[in-house]
């Protein structure tokens, strides 16, 4: 599976979403927000974005698939084109088409992604020539998570999210992803939470002399998450989830950025396990349940 694809009508590019393997809050910064430290890994659930010309002036986007988003400058899709067009000075026809595969307010990153798929895909497909520099800074202003998608498939995550350093190591990793039928808002989990300086200096005392070693695999078995808490205050429903999938998997489950999304990591797991556990959680909780892997790109 490669990223960009020509196609008779023009550019199809694929967006993945992203699992938070560790999310560490160093505390609030003068500018409201709160610093983050977090390794992410891109994983092959995607969405599908096509770019072709268009016949009606500027940027029309169309959005389909089982998933509902805006069509229109409430889209970061829409954005991201319209500031890219902006930088070059161009007034392009286009036609983009999203289709939606991976719903949003899961902590997958799925709108950013989006975001950095059009950036790079629209640059491809109209010839624009805009510096890689130039679209990190675009990047960096539509949202936190956008410029980890421009890199990958594996970074550490520092600021906002936006500061990027590859981790350079292979991480293969097979994950039950569990994506309940609950939509979280970042904003109401990162307000919710109650920051623990000893928790952070504990954990990122120990995923930096892991990461230092090289051995993201130890940092990722931590399953270190300090947004888990503030999210399940606010929906105790995710946390019966996490509950029920740990005991039914009989493995540790971790919450993926402001959630509502979580994994579990796989190792030789029993496959009758692992479908009792997603028939019970579709059945209870009406969860979807899908078999995910690292990304290559």
């Amino acid at each position: 599976m490669e990223q960009f694809h020509q196609t008779a009508a023009g550019l199809t590019v694929l967006a993945p979403a992203k699992i938070n393997l560790t999310l560490l809050i160093a505390g609030k910064r003068p500018d409201g927000y709160h610093e983050l430290e977090s390794v992410m890994a891109k994983i092959d659930y995607c969405d599908q974005i096509d770019f072709q010309w268009g016949t009606s002036p500027n940027i029309e986007l169309v959005c389909t698939g089982p998933f509902w988003a805006p069509d229109g400058p409430d889209n970061l899709v829409w954005r991201a084109a319209r500031l890219l067009l902006d930088k070059a000075q161009k007034d392009l026809s286009v036609k983009i088409t999203l289709t939606k595969n991976i719903p949003a307010g899961t902590g997958l990153g799925s709108g950013s992604s989006d975001a950095a798929a059009t950036l790079l895909a629209l640059n491809r497909f109209a010839n624009l020539s805009i510096s890689h520099v130039d679209i990190h800074a675009i990047a960096a202003s539509l949202g936190s998570d956008v410029n980890f998608f421009l890199e990958g498939p594996l970074a550490f995550c520092t600021g906002r999210g936006e500061k990027i350093s590859p981790i350079s190591v292979a991480y293969p990793f097979d994950a039950l992803l569990i994506i309940p039928n609950v939509n979280t808002s970042t904003k109401k989990v990162y307000s919710n939470y109650v920051h623990d300086s000893k928790r952070y200096s504990l954990w990122a005392d120990q995923i930096n002399e892991y990461l230092d070693k090289n051995r993201v695999d130890f940092a990722v078995k931590m399953c270190a998450n300090m947004l888990q808490e503030s999210c399940f205050r606010l929906h105790p429903d995710l946390a019966a989830i996490h509950e029920q999938a740990e005991r039914l998997t009989g493995r540790k489950v971790c919450l993926s950025g402001s959630g509502s999304a979580m994994y579990c990591l796989l190792e030789h797991q029993d496959s009758s396990i692992i479908q009792r556990c997603c028939d019970t959680l579709k059945t209870k909780f009406n969860c979807i349940s899908r078999i995910v892997h690292n990304n290559r790109w």
